[in-house]
């Protein structure tokens, strides 16, 4: 039965699936050590699923295995040189900054409606059965699941490495009430390279395997809802959603895997365009453009006050032309009045920058 999952997998876009068994307790000090710690910052779901995360059985009750998933998400046009072309974008200090893998569709979507049809196709074959879906979606210790099935390793970034593709690629889970042969783990290969670490803007890998994210871009500019420290605010430089610094810096990301789906083709707008210009977004404009997308969830609001940010950054960068000076004052100016009073106090600390 397996191997045709492995091609039914194929067929539905998947880059790679594995099987592991459901006892995670050797996880939770780990979980429990990184909660305590208060790293999860705001994000105070984190603190109530508590355990939960390492019990799949309390979260499907009657699930026996795990199917885990990769979907490689780097876009069909990806050109051979993209780890230097991405890497030059933060020194552009008048360009806006998305995160890779947010540049196309919602990949909750795209993933779980593959992994939903894979379910579809084993039940075809054996008749309905318990399962259930994931894919960044409730509290599952996706990265564990991963490194157990044989997907990868925990890179010191905390995120799952593989050998064969990097780390450019997306999890999902399907939960099955019925027992299939476990695949394999593999063994590690960071060695002594830490250049995520070394590369972090603002160190929030605090160490290795341990990551602070009340200190992490992708925190700060997604699920962060409040004022950002001011203290962190010149490093998150021109990011605007999310980071990819510490995949990018990671050697392992040149055997990265170009996706043939179509659904991760970046946007207009959101690839190479200035941060001034996406400040005239209205609410509505951002809503249209942003349809179908992952970075949508973050809100109007919050979009702009990522801009704000990244506009006084380039104000003070002394590295932007006259034009693009007066641009991104004016861009600005037209959110002093915010109804938001997190964007509004953004917005004056930025143009102090001016």
């Amino acid at each position: 039965m397996w191997p045709q999952i492995q091609i039914w997998a194929r067929e539905l876009g998947l880059s790679q699936i594995g099987v592991t068994g459901i006892d995670l307790t050797s996880a939770e000090p780990g979980l429990q050590a990184w909660l305590a710690a208060g790293f999860h910052g705001s994000m105070a779901y984190m603190q109530s699923h508590g355990m939960k995360r390492a019990r799949p059985a309390e979260l499907q009750p009657g699930t026996v295995s795990v199917i885990t998933a990769r979907m490689d998400y780097l876009p069909r046009d990806t050109s051979p040189d993209w780890l230097a072309r991405e890497t030059a974008r933060s020194i552009q200090p008048g360009e806006a900054v998305v995160s890779l893998y947010a540049r196309g569709r919602d990949y909750h979507k795209v993933l779980r409606s593959r992994l939903q049809k894979l379910q579809d196709r084993i039940a075809e074959a054996i008749g309905p059965f318990g399962h259930r879906v994931f894919t960044d979606s409730a509290p599952v210790l996706e990265a564990e699941l991963a490194t157990r099935s044989g997907l990868g390793w925990r890179g010191k970034h905390t995120l799952v490495l593989s050998r064969e593709a990097g780390s450019m690629f997306f999890l999902g889970e399907l939960f099955v009430d019925f027992a299939l042969p476990e695949t394999p783990a593999v063994s590690a290969h960071c060695g002594q390279c830490s250049a995520c670490m070394d590369l972090c803007p603002t160190q929030a890998i605090v160490g290795p395997y341990r990551l602070d994210a009340r200190r992490c871009i992708s925190y700060l500019t997604i699920e962060h809802a409040g004022p950002i420290d001011e203290t962190l605010r010149p490093l998150i430089g021109n990011r605007i959603y999310g980071c990819d610094d510490c995949q990018l810096a990671c050697p392992w990301n040149k055997f990265a895997q170009v996706s043939p789906l179509p659904d991760w083709q970046p946007r207009e707008g959101l690839v190479g365009s200035d941060i001034a210009h996406l400040l005239g977004w209205s609410e509505a404009e951002f809503l249209r453009r942003t349809e179908g997308s992952a970075i949508r969830r973050i809100g109007h609001a919050r979009w702009v006050r990522n801009l704000a940010l990244a506009a006084g950054n380039a104000l003070a960068s002394g590295r932007v032309s006259e034009d693009q000076r007066l641009s991104l004052q004016q861009a600005l100016s037209a959110h002093v009045a915010h109804p938001d009073p997190v964007v509004q106090e953004q917005v004056v600390w930025s143009l102090a920058k001016f």
